[in-house]
């Protein structure tokens, strides 16, 4: 069963940036939609939350997710 998680982020300052984590998301196992912003994202689907995380910090972006 599909569901919506959180995530926060500091440090996202541009459309690049915002364009990877996009991509990074959308690549997790389990990851239907992802709604990615400067301040945050909504994903929808079955991936973990510590899966979703992982993929953001792989990009070593020098952001913080929460």
């Amino acid at each position: 069963m599909a569901q919506q998680q959180s995530l926060s982020f500091k440090g996202v300052e541009t459309a690049d940036q915002v364009n990877q984590i996009t991509t990074a998301l959308m690549m997790v196992d389990g990851v239907e939609s992802a709604e990615v912003g400067r301040h945050g994202a909504e994903v929808e689907g079955r991936a973990k939350r510590d899966a979703l995380i992982n993929a953001v910090n792989a990009l070593k972006l020098k952001v913080k997710v929460s």
